[in-house]
């Protein structure tokens, strides 16, 4: 499954369009990479979105991070030729004919459900089950979202704090005209960091965690129904036309040809 680059590519172009900018205006990029404020708001930001939840949640973000820069999930049409090419086994030779085919696949979930059937397990049951999975993986999905979230609503106000620090310091050093302007200009570097960590970083990183749960919360969804069709021994012409009809309307004449 190719990686979707998304996310870092349009993190890292934003971050030099925002470098080009400050050159274009006559800016030093240099003058804006201060290590006190890039502390302050990156390490005070993540320690405290860590305080406003568990440590699960903090060894979580590390993975979903990692997920959010390269993750990348399979169309949901891609699954709907295998439904069907099981559904056209199951209605010839019935759900034993399936142990074979389930071994050659690479859906985790889809091997779960099926394999589910074929030891008779019954067809609500079977469905409670895999909806079960479903709900918890969404769940896990709009908490890992929800953290970098957190980190986005809490950076910009993280920076107005170094903000006022920095006013501060410049307070202490009104005897020294000399060196008030480059006090200012770094008190507010903190803001800048701040806004742009949030708009830039934190929240792009969370919505591409929404987006991809949503992604894979449909795939999962597609697998549950078409279980339910396999059981019922329904004819695998119905069983296309009803996953296909599920999918998002970009994805069907995929689904279609497939």
């Amino acid at each position: 499954m190719k990686k979707d680059m998304a996310t870092p590519l349009g993190i890292g172009l934003a971050l030099v369009v925002v470098v080009a900018a400050n050159v274009m205006e006559g800016g030093n990029p240099t003058s804006l990479l201060l290590l006190p404020p890039l502390l302050l708001v990156f390490g005070t930001t993540i320690l405290v979105t860590i305080a406003g939840g568990t440590m699960d949640d903090a060894r979580g973000a590390v993975t979903s991070f990692k997920r959010a820069l390269s993750g990348a999930v399979a169309p949901a049409s891609d699954v709907v030729p295998s439904i069907v090419s099981l559904a056209e086994k199951a209605r010839r030779e019935g759900l034993l004919a399936l142990e074979e085919m389930v071994k050659d696949m690479d859906d985790p979930f889809l091997v779960k459900g099926v394999t589910l059937a074929i030891d008779g397990t019954d067809p609500e049951e079977v469905r409670e089950i895999l909806e079960a999975e479903v709900s918890a993986k969404r769940r896990g999905d709009k908490q890992a979202a929800k953290f970098w979230a957190d980190a986005g609503a809490y950076a910009p106000t993280i920076g107005i704090i170094g903000t006022v620090m920095g006013l501060v310091h410049v307070l202490e050093n009104l005897s020294s005209p000399d060196e008030l302007g480059h006090l200012i200009a770094a008190a507010f570097v903190a803001t800048l960091w701040g806004v742009t960590s949030a708009n830039v970083i934190f929240l792009p990183i969370g919505n591409r965690l929404r987006r991809l749960g949503d992604l894979e919360s449909m795939r999962m969804e597609l697998v549950v129904e078409g279980v339910w069709a396999i059981q019922s021994g329904a004819n695998p012409r119905v069983v296309a036309q009803k996953l296909t009809s599920l999918l998002p309307a970009e994805q069907q004449p995929t689904a279609q040809a497939a």
